[in-house]
């Protein structure tokens, strides 16, 4: 059974940055895309970013675009969401998760206040 720990989130002033990572076990993590979703209080989970397995292609939300950034580093089985000039409307609290085996991590909470 495949395992996916988030960490990373935090309080952070509007304007700063924060790195989440999401470290995963019990498949074979090279072969398999990985997306972040997030899920703001009264709203529906929505997707971030995803990534290919190789890493070589990413996608992201028309909201995230040009501030965050998903990447991999496959020997250590480990997806990341850099994360830059934060707002508020950026909180929430952000999954990792395997678009085809159906993984999810038990998130990270991200608030982005003054």
């Amino acid at each position: 059974q495949g395992q996916l720990v988030e960490s990373g989130g935090g309080l952070v002033h509007p304007g700063g940055s924060l790195r989440l990572s999401c470290a995963a076990s019990g498949f074979p993590f090279s072969s398999y895309a990985m997306t972040w979703y997030r899920q703001a209080p009264g709203k529906e989970r929505e997707l971030v970013a995803d990534i290919t397995g190789s890493g070589g292609v990413t996608n992201y939300a028309d909201s995230v675009k040009g501030r965050f950034t998903i990447s991999r580093d496959n020997a250590k089985n480990t997806v990341y969401l850099q994360m830059n000039s934060l707002k508020p409307a950026d909180t929430a609290v952000y999954y990792c998760h395997t678009l085809l085996l159906g993984y999810w991590g038990q998130g990270t909470q991200v608030t982005v206040s003054s």
